[in-house]
């Protein structure tokens, strides 16, 4: 059997994350989430894969071509949608294939109950149904999905996952994949409804601290860098080659911490934290529930907490984050949120600087003792 990977999107409403990235290569428990997709379907002894990619291509393709898997590429040249993604690979598919989002987690065991079935869709229960395709069921098949509804009649969704046939490709009329299966049933084609066990969308920025802390759970307790003596480390924890612990130290698992980072002294990691590589967090500093992407530097006595921090920041001494609720408009749609801070890349921030709730964009610099509440701040801004 084929898989077919789509991976061309952006990702809009995970910006500023997606600025300098496709959202399947956003990095979660150390990892691009596109990753685990090709990890379950090569469980699943999957492995002629085609991956149509299309924003930033090039960092997709790099990391494809890293794997031991003759992964095939296919371009998308403009963004114009599901199906359209799809019809790119369509003269590379031979008969039954799965179809994946890129930017999803899904495990093993939901492929193997699906990759089996013809004309199935997999669906799983969400408590926001409307931000994806809404599914009524009728003896166990799908009666209808409807594309992102206003008012949800049901909380079961379809993950995006799909077992078909190169028939399909008869009933594309539009961009959507959704569409396409609207027009399967309507020609009498059952569409099978097989559910879940595990499967995970990050629908806004914060998202990802909930798929990060589902990913770590599989972690496994690793340590190539070199920590302290008076160092504290406990439960499940991942320390890359050339990374040093600190005295004083505690790190609390499950905790992932990339290569070639220098950790305290005295500082205090929590569990559910992803910290990337070549990262410097300085004495006296506490993250927890958060990730931290590469090459960025968290300064002495600061504490961030239920937050994501991209590529290449500088977080001055003193520098918090802090867990609270409000609403930001997210695509011009306001969206409750609760969360402490997520960062762009390239972000500088001055002393003694607060974030709360709040969403900072690329090439962003703060200078010293704001407080940022219930914000988002454009790119390449100058906050004084």
């Amino acid at each position: 059997m084929q898989a077919v990977i789509l991976a061309a999107g952006e990702g809009k409403r995970v910006r500023p994350l997606t600025w300098s990235r496709p959202k399947a290569m956003i990095s979660v428990a150390n990892r691009p989430i596109i990753a685990y997709t090709i990890d379950a379907l090569v469980k699943n002894g999957i492995r002629d894969i085609i991956v149509v990619v299309g924003y930033r291509k090039e960092q997709v393709t790099r990391f494809l071509n890293q794997l031991d898997l003759p992964i095939e590429v296919v371009v998308q040249e403009k963004q114009l949608g599901t199906a359209h993604a799809l019809q790119q690979a369509e003269s590379r598919i031979k008969g039954d294939f799965l179809l994946l989002p890129g930017d999803n987690y899904i495990d093993a065991l939901s492929i193997a109950k699906i990759k089996d079935i013809k004309n199935a869709v997999l669906i799983k229960e969400h408590p926001s149904p409307s931000n994806f395709g809404v599914v009524t069921l009728r003896d166990g098949r799908v009666d209808s999905i409807v594309e992102k509804p206003d008012h949800a009649p049901s909380f079961l969704v379809s993950t995006g996952i799909y077992s078909l046939n190169k028939d399909f490709f008869r009933y594309v009329r539009g961009n959507d994949i959704t569409d396409a299966i609207s027009c399967m049933i309507e020609a009498g084609t059952d569409i099978n409804a097989v559910t879940a066990d595990d499967w995970q969308d990050a629908i806004y920025p914060w998202d990802l601290l909930k798929l990060n802390l589902r990913l770590l759970k599989h972690l496994p307790a690793m340590r190539e860098g070199t920590s302290s003596s008076h160092a504290t480390i406990h439960g499940p924890v991942y320390i890359g080659k050339g990374t040093t612990i600190g005295p004083n130290t505690v790190i609390s698992g499950p905790v992932i911490i990339g290569n070639d980072c220098t950790i305290g002294p005295n500082c205090c990691i929590q569990p559910d934290t992803s910290i990337g590589s070549r990262v410097t967090i300085e004495p006296l500093s506490l993250i927890g529930n958060a990730i931290v992407m590469d090459d960025t530097t968290i300064s002495s006595h600061s504490r961030i907490v239920d937050s994501v921090i991209g590529e290449r920041c500088t977080l001055a001494d003193h520098t918090s984050t802090e867990t609270v609720g409000g609403i930001l408009e997210i695509e011009g749609i306001p969206t409750r949120s609760e969360f402490g801070a997520i960062i762009g890349d390239h972000v500088k921030s001055g002393s003694f600087a607060r974030f709360k709730n709040c969403i900072v964009g690329n090439n962003v610099t703060l200078e010293g003792n704001r407080d940022v509440c219930s914000r988002i701040i454009p790119d390449s801004s100058l906050v004084i």
